[in-house]
């Protein structure tokens, strides 16, 4: 990128010394941000060419000035173009500094970034899941993307973040990624880390987030319904993939388990509640919290059909889980085999045991929080908002207590 340059001296009457004398200065602009500092000469406002930023007249002492104003002009010049040729990263700050030889080095805003992302991928089954080291992987080429594509640059300074950039990168988020605003939003804030990074470290000193302020919306999440989840378990699949894949997500619907979750089950998260039956009790690998959750009876039969499976013994697995590209892509052909016109995912599973299996059903929401192994009540009555047919059912009965016989 060829960065618009701009170089101007220029000095301060207001703060004329006793001789009158006032302060030279040098402006260095660069796409329209500054930075200034004295060149340490100074000369009487009278003798002051504004337009061409020199010294009026021709005797030594002005030519010796407007020689030095010269030289200073062509080393910040000289000191642009090793910018440039060294493909640095180029602001009117870094190029004040560069000359004035101050020598400091300002952190990167992408070598923080992959600094934390080494981090997390290091404490991946530890303090980390691996869809979140799998987030921030996303986010950071993201970043990068946008300083290429739109700053035409490789990297950029973590000071050089300001509240336009911010904005800048959600605009580019939802036009050129194609993002939601919830995905954009969720991007950003995965940056907005990086910048906590850095100011607790001192490599900037301003946190240009404090006046973004931005919420998430409301999205309804979809389900499926007690039909729905009949024509998908009578429903006849000539392909053994497909029969697999359609028994683990009826799996996760009769169990409320995230895709991670059942993907790592083993015979060491089954064992004997206090009721006597078998139950799920692990943690999940998003939040490490505690899922305690009673086997139903279509979920017992969907475990005992794989007993004997052989690549299930092989790996330690109680059910054939396949990568969660491969289970979606297999997903949407299954939901299209069965005539059901509805956007399926893993976590769609995860929904309809939260809605249709249990709230519908009269479980109470603190037992489905604690089965889905939710941190707040908060978060699992999202779920309890979309119940409408089940506001109509308790409505109605509502109306028979109160209904007036003659």
């Amino acid at each position: 990128m060829i960065n618009s340059l701009s170089l101007l001296y220029y000095i301060k009457k207001s703060k004329a010394d006793l001789n009158k004398k006032c302060n030279i200065y040098m402006r260095i602009t660069i796409d329209g941000k500054r930075a200034e500092f004295s060149v340490n000469r100074k000369i009487e406002a009278d003798r002051w060419l504004a337009k061409s930023g020199m010294a009026r007249g021709s005797n030594p002492e002005i030519n010796e000035l407007n020689n030095y104003l010269t030289k200073v002009k062509t080393a910040i010049l000289n000191k642009h173009q090793e910018f440039i040729t060294n493909e640095k990263a180029l602001t009117a700050v870094a190029l004040r500094d560069a000359y004035l030889g101050k020598n400091k080095r300002y952190k990167m805003l992408l070598d923080i970034f992959q600094e934390h992302n080494d981090k997390v991928d290091s404490l991946v089954g530890k303090d980390f899941s691996a869809g979140t080291a799998e987030r921030y992987r996303t986010a950071k080429k993201h970043v990068e993307d946008y300083i290429k594509t739109e700053l035409k640059q490789n990297d950029i300074p973590a000071v050089d973040v300001d509240y336009k950039f911010i904005t800048g990168f959600e605009y580019y988020l939802k036009t050129k990624r194609k993002c939601s605003h919830n995905t954009a939003i969720k991007y950003v804030t995965n940056f907005k880390k990086i910048i906590r990074i850095a100011l607790a470290n001192d490599w900037i000193k301003k946190d240009p987030f404090l006046n973004w302020k931005v919420r998430l919306k409301n999205v309804e999440r979809e389900y499926l319904t007690q039909q729905e989840i009949g024509t998908l378990l009578n429903k006849d699949f000539k392909v053994q993939r497909l029969e697999q894949v359609r028994d683990v997500f009826l799996f996760c619907c009769f169990t409320g388990l995230a895709y991670a979750d059942v993907k790592k089950l083993s015979n060491n998260d089954i064992s004997i509640g206090i009721d006597g039956e078998k139950w799920i009790k692990t943690n999940r690998t998003k939040t490490k919290s505690k899922s305690n959750i009673p086997i139903l009876p279509l979920a017992g039969m969907i475990l005992d059909k794989y007993a004997d499976n052989p690549d299930c013994r092989r790996e330690g697995k109680l059910l054939p889980v396949l990568t969660n590209q491969k289970m979606n892509a297999y997903l949407k052909e299954i939901a299209d085999l069965s005539g059901i016109n509805k956007n399926f995912t893993t976590h769609m599973a995860r929904h309809t045991f939260a809605t249709t299996v249990t709230l519908s059903n009269g479980v109470p929401i603190e037992s489905v929080s604690k089965m889905l192994g939710h941190s707040s009540l908060k978060t699992t009555q999202h779920y309890a908002k979309i119940l409408d047919k089940k506001v109509s059912d308790d409505m109605n009965l509502l109306k028979n207590k109160l209904r007036i016989t003659n």
